[in-house]
């Protein structure tokens, strides 16, 4: 069975069992319809994924690959902040009439900074170093710039990413990474983030001649909202199938010419979709 499957329930058991309530605080997010958005949390959430053994797509339900793949692809690749950019219209309540969601996410990652090397934004300062200097202990990417924050329509929720490359039995380089969030809403974006994510960790290693290796997720803040608990109870009692087998097109090796087209899931048996799921902004 998936172990992403198991990861996932025992995680919602934890939060619905242990977590604490913010029903009757001061909250910002709301519902449509103007009522406060209340959440069951956790903090300090912590899941590894062994990439080497398996891709960490749910089985309970499927997630969609190739949209998680092009957004992740839309911060990283593109590094842009506008949704006209992006295939999915996940973005679409925080865009303005430009549709930009401010100086957040892509934005970030394509400012220029000074190096000894010469200017490189993160993303290219991270395969350099992946290249170069890959027993680094200074891979770090961050999203969340505080000069910046009052520019952002959201605050970057998947903010910052550590990688360290380690040696397996053979001597081959094993790209491992750190994921860091500061909030995640479990039902609509926790396997979505791990997904995406983890096609980062095997693109970057693919481009830089490694293997992918350990996707550690850190969550200050894992909450279920009060209108998915009963969404979640149903979803964790499915049945859980065996993980399903992940293809990255071999033949791209410039990070920079990854599509969403580039990745699929192969043997995948899953539940039933959740549907119309509501959202809080």
């Amino acid at each position: 069975m998936s172990k992403a499957d198991k990861i996932f329930v025992s995680m919602c058991e934890d939060i619905l069992s242990n977590g604490t309530s913010t029903e009757g605080e001061k909250v910002r997010p709301h519902w449509e319809d103007g009522t406060s958005a209340y959440t069951i949390k956790k903090f300090g959430v912590i899941n590894r994924y062994n990439l080497a053994e398996e891709f960490p797509a749910l089985t309970l339900r499927p997630v969609a690959i190739k949209s998680a793949t092009d957004e992740m692809l839309w911060i990283w690749q593109r590094k842009s902040n506008n949704i006209h950019d992006l295939k999915p219209h996940i973005w679409d309540e925080w865009a303005d009439a430009d549709g930009s969601i401010g100086k957040a996410y892509g934005y970030q990652m394509q400012m220029l900074h000074n190096y000894p090397e010469g200017k490189m934004d993160q993303v290219d300062r991270l395969i350099y170093d992946l290249k170069h200097n890959p027993f680094s202990r200074r891979m770090i990417t961050n999203m969340y710039v505080h000069q910046d924050l009052s520019e952002m329509n959201l605050y970057p929720c998947a903010y910052s990413m550590t990688f360290n490359v380690t040696l397996d039995e053979d001597n081959a380089l094993v790209l491992n990474a750190i994921l860091n969030q500061r909030s995640q809403d479990v039902l609509a974006a926790n396997n979505w983030n791990v997904c995406q994510y983890a096609v980062l960790v095997h693109m970057l290693a693919q481009v830089c001649d490694m293997k992918a290796g350990e996707l550690v997720h850190v969550i200050a803040d894992a909450h279920i909202y009060d209108r998915h608990i009963p969404i979640i109870k149903e979803l964790i009692q499915r049945e859980q199938h065996d993980a399903p087998d992940f293809v990255l097109n071999p033949d791209i090796h410039d990070f920079y010419e990854f599509s969403d087209a580039d990745v699929r899931l192969e043997n995948y048996v899953t539940g039933e979709q959740v549907r119309n799921i509501p959202i809080a902004v």
